[in-house]
């Protein structure tokens, strides 16, 4: 008996070993950050940066699973411009903001050697960093700009995630290109006029490197 549970445990050890990876990711936003509304009186518009990145970690468990953690950075610009009251008064803002975005996910890999199919699923936590904006108001009058004018609703929110891809093994590396979709529980921006709002769902292209 003692002999036989000692193999047993001799065999089962390679596949209870929780190897911790690290490495990067890189990818591509699906989307704009901000839906926008021109209005006859206000054009507003967006730019998000094409890139997101950050370091990824992962705890690999036995039969294909794993705990990822990434800390992902973004970054995007937005302005506005159009007449307000009284006539013959313009407002111009340009303004932009960076945001970190802090997935943890649950992780399943197929049972395969060199390419193996994963999905993963979980929450993320985003917020903003860095968020700056100017206002410029031309007017016959001396008037101030509304206080709360483009700022945001919420600077953290909470969101939950799904995603798949293919873990590719190459010499020292591996490659994992993914397909990743996030839904926002409440929004960073939220205007009272109409003229924009924050995205709620959020995809993205992008791929790992690890060691």
């Amino acid at each position: 008996m003692g002999k036989a549970l000692l193999l047993f445990m001799m065999a089962a050890a390679p596949a209870f070993s929780q190897p911790f990876t690290f490495g990067a990711k890189l990818g591509v936003p699906a989307e704009q950050f901000l839906n926008t509304v021109e209005s006859p009186t206000i054009g507003f518009s967006s730019y998000t940066n094409r890139y997101l990145v950050g370091p990824t970690a992962e705890l690999r468990l036995p039969f294909g699973l794993g705990i990822e953690a990434d800390a992902l950075y973004r970054h995007y610009n937005f302005q506005s411009a159009g007449s307000i009251s009284p006539a013959g008064s313009t407002l111009t803002t340009k303004g932009s903001t960076g945001a970190w975005e802090f997935p943890l996910l649950a992780k399943y890999r197929l049972p395969l050697k060199l390419a193996r199919p994963f999905v993963d699923a979980g929450v993320a936590w985003d917020t903003l960093q860095g968020f700056w904006q100017s206002v410029t108001v031309v007017s016959p009058v001396p008037i101030l700009p509304p206080a709360n004018l483009n700022q945001p609703t919420h600077n953290t929110t909470t969101g939950v995630v799904v995603g798949g891809g293919i873990d590719i093994k190459v010499p020292y590396v591996h490659v994992s290109p993914e397909v990743r979709y996030t839904h926002w529980g409440t929004q960073h921006f939220l205007s009272s006029t109409g003229g924009f709002s924050s995205n709620q769902n959020q995809a993205e292209v992008m791929v790992g490197i690890t060691f």
